[in-house]
């Protein structure tokens, strides 16, 4: 297969990981015949300091061009002025906008060789294996937004709007994925308090009925919460709105022990998609080598399964992974005591494949 990849590094440790994934990508395409052609593009705080923007037009351009998106990190202390006009999130929420991805996934698995590093205990970790479907392009972070009135009067006002189109789409996508796992979708909504979640319920019930296969249930979004630190392995495919999604899906981090395990993709109505780990740009650590890039190439496997339509070569890297972790090749943020560095966590990946 040929398939052009781009990659947008962007800031902190983004350059370090997405370097990792790209050579466990050469390792694959290697292996197995394919030819990947990679160029690199400016995203976030990066591209602000090159361009005044967080996405420049070429950037987009060449994503929109491309089979398949991988992302580092954006952000940073240099540029975390909320007041500023040009942040490097923008960039972020314009490449998902531009590229037309609407949904989220994040596949939250914790491996029974990590159970000790997560801050619960084993048994509610025991089992958990499953699938958060975010909205991405509506809700609070698109709609409307402003202050009015002056002094103690001053308000701010942030918009939920939600179209049944909208939601439709991503539901849908949730029950499909949940046909090739433990046909469960559960639903996350306020529907008890606000108007959009009521019309987010409505549409989840009406698309329901089109797959009778697939079991539907509906959680408030509270107890939800409580139940990912509780009851983690009940859930199958969770499927809720952008700002729900975000929080819940960090939340979730916890049960894998480390920011630094977890990989996302981003996904439209085609095969083109946005993959990248959950992490952020951690300034703290960024250039000196200790950062956990495990998240980043299970994102690259992502690519591959959705993007490429590899399935065996996704498996071969989820698998390495596993294999590595099991073998104690840990980096720092997994509690080593002799903590690999992020070459050679990279490195104990590649060792490992096929």
């Amino acid at each position: 297969m040929n398939a052009h990849i781009v990659l947008l590094p962007g800031d902190g440790i983004g350059p370090e990981v997405v370097k990792e994934a790209r050579l466990v990508l050469e390792a694959v395409a290697k292996r197995h015949g394919h030819q990947f052609k990679f160029t690199e593009h400016l995203l976030g705080g990066c591209a602000i300091d090159a361009t005044g923007t967080a996405m420049p037009d070429e950037t987009l351009a060449a994503c929109q061009a491309a089979d398949a998106v991988l992302l580092g990190a954006v952000g940073g202390p240099k540029w975390d002025d909320p007041a500023a006009k040009v942040r490097p999130e923008q960039g972020l929420l314009g490449l998902r906008k531009g590229m037309q991805l609407y949904a989220n996934l994040r596949p939250v698995r914790p491996m029974p060789a990590l159970e000790h590093i997560s801050p619960l205990k084993p048994e509610r970790i025991r089992g958990v294996d499953f699938l958060v479907v975010r909205e991405l392009t509506g809700g609070l972070y698109f709609g409307a937004r402003g202050r009015k009135g002056t002094g103690e009067d001053e308000q701010a006002f942030d918009t939920m709007i939600y179209s049944k189109s909208e939601v439709r789409r991503v539901v849908k996508l949730a029950f499909q994925l949940a046909k090739g796992r433990r046909s469960l979708v559960t639903s996350i909504d306020k529907a008890n308090v606000l108007e959009s979640s009521r019309l987010w319920r409505q549409v989840a019930v009406e698309v329901g009925k089109e797959f009778p296969a697939i079991k539907l249930e509906h959680q408030l979004v509270d107890s939800a919460a409580m139940r990912l630190v509780t009851h983690a392995a009940q859930f199958d495919v969770l499927v809720t709105e952008n700002m729900f999604g975000d929080i819940l899906t960090d939340e979730a981090a916890v049960l894998a022990g480390s920011l630094g395990l977890l990989p996302s993709a981003s996904l439209g109505d085609g095969t083109k998609g946005l993959y990248e780990p959950i992490h952020g740009s951690a300034p703290d650590i960024a250039g000196k080598g200790i950062a956990n890039p495990v998240g980043t190439i299970l994102s690259a496997a992502m690519l591959l399964r959705h993007s490429l339509g590899l399935e065996k070569e996704a498996q071969e890297i989820e698998r390495a992974v596993t294999l590595a972790l099991e073998a104690g090749q840990h980096t720092a943020d997994l509690g080593a005591k002799q903590p690999l560095t992020t070459s050679q966590m990279g490195q104990a990946v590649q060792q490992r494949l096929g």
